[in-house]
């Protein structure tokens, strides 16, 4: 009870930043019955369908959504008989949930009041709750495993500033970390924070990272060359990609592309913002930079017309990212100029891109020093760096190429996560299986 208390007063407090996001984005106004009520017991029979039993899988947003469709699609073929639902919280985690597995097997996640997570609990009948990298919500954790439901988290991260934070509130936190049934951890650091944040060690193990598998990793798929002729692409331009971007990278990006232009007029530049809400402030970001933006969502394709240097593509859809970066040779990562962390680099690398992200990719720290160690990518602190990265894998193709090459081989060395945690999930269901019987 004192959790539903404190959530209370926490939603209290932050509700007039809910408020004016709803009104001014549209934000948080879905799926409010899913998320205060829990899942109807019309919905849980919906997902399950006819199937013996169910699986809930839980993916936060985007990102985590993306981790899922090859796992999922493995996970039916050896176990046919099992309904798989899948919940997420953002409105765009919600809407590429439902284009990868269907309307009908995704809901959204309920708040962590108890009334919203026994609703779910019981009208789902979960034979398992797999939680996608780490959510950590100790009502849903306790509810389910006093019903028999063990909850596992399939390619658990953990960051060391977040592991610290747990452990400053361990009276109240380790309790909820103990009641994990199994970890399947990244890498080893990670499973020692697990471990001291409160999972015993015997309940883990060290799985990699799925977003290795899920990286691409050839440029001639269908929806890469449908973007690339959308864009209008002639053969002697050279595209940059800045990718999953935060407040600021855009103008970092606009001012290197207007220095570049004017010596190497063969750059194109493509800008794909992170948020759905930033996407007409940085529409007039290109335009008082002296550019003309051409909104994917709304504007006809180019390859009538061509790609002059004075149009800037803006990728204000969702979803996109993926295949936009085997579009461009030339990759930078955003998030990582910032506060952020960085966002994922392993889809340019899987493609064979000329990879640069900024110095802070906290987030992803590992896997950024294995592509920097491995010469499969470029760090560079501020825009000067940039420009210079830049401007060098237009004069040096071969090494741009070589340095493609190397991200290549790192993401092809790392391939597995996806199996092993497979089979250790298909094993849980069985061993839940067995003790039943």
């Amino acid at each position: 009870m004192f959790a539903n208390f404190l959530y209370a007063c926490l939603l209290t407090l932050v509700s007039p930043i809910i408020a004016y996001r709803m009104i001014r984005f549209g934000r948080y106004k879905r799926g409010v019955g899913e998320k205060f009520l829990g899942l109807s017991c019309d919905r849980a029979n919906q997902i399950r369908g006819d199937k013996k039993g169910c699986l809930w899988i839980h993916a936060v947003s985007v990102g985590e959504v993306n981790l899922l469709p090859s796992l999922v699609a493995k996970l039916k073929e050896r176990r046919p008989d099992l309904a798989v639902a899948i919940s997420t919280s953002t409105d765009t985690g919600y809407d590429l949930a439902v284009k990868s597995f269907g309307k009908d097997n995704v809901f959204f996640f309920p708040l962590d009041f108890t009334w919203a997570v026994s609703r779910t609990l019981a009208n789902l009948k979960p034979e398992q709750l797999i939680l996608t990298e780490l959510e950590l919500w100790p009502n849903l954790v306790r509810l389910a495993t006093d019903q028999g439901c063990p909850v596992r988290i399939i390619n658990g991260r953990l960051s060391e500033k977040s592991a610290a934070s747990y452990q400053r509130f361990a009276k109240f936190i380790r309790p909820t970390f103990a009641r994990f049934d199994w970890v399947g951890c990244q890498d080893e650091e990670i499973k020692q924070r697990f471990e001291e944040c409160g999972v015993p060690a015997n309940r883990m193990s060290v799985t990699g990272s799925i977003k290795f598998d899920n990286a691409p990793h050839r440029r001639d798929t269908e929806t890469v060359m449908r973007l690339s002729q959308w864009s209008g692409i002639d053969p002697w331009q050279r595209v940059w990609i800045m990718g999953s971007t935060q407040e600021g990278e855009e103008a970092i990006a606009l001012s290197v592309y207007q220095r570049l232009t004017e010596q190497q007029p063969e750059l194109r530049l493509v800008i794909v913002p992170r948020h759905v809400e930033r996407f007409d402030a940085v529409a007039d970001l290109i335009k008082a930079k002296g550019f003309i933006p051409h909104r994917r969502s709304s504007d006809p394709s180019l390859h009538r017309q061509g790609w002059e240097a004075e149009r800037v593509i803006l990728v204000d859809t969702i979803g996109e990212l993926r295949d936009w970066w085997g579009v461009g040779p030339i990759a930078t990562v955003g998030g990582s100029f910032g506060s952020r962390g960085g966002q994922n680099m392993l889809e340019p690398a899987g493609y064979g891109s000329a990879v640069s992200f900024g110095p802070n990719t906290k987030n992803f720290r590992v896997i950024a020093d294995g592509l920097i160690a491995a010469g499969g990518a470029v760090r560079v602190a501020d825009e000067e760096e940039l420009h210079h990265f830049v401007r060098r894998c237009l004069n040096n193709i071969p090494a741009a190429d070589s340095l493609g090459r190397s991200a290549q081989t790192v993401v092809e060395s790392h391939r597995g996560a996806t199996k092993r945690t497979l089979d250790a999930l298909v094993g849980k269901v069985a061993t839940i299986k067995n003790r039943a019987a």
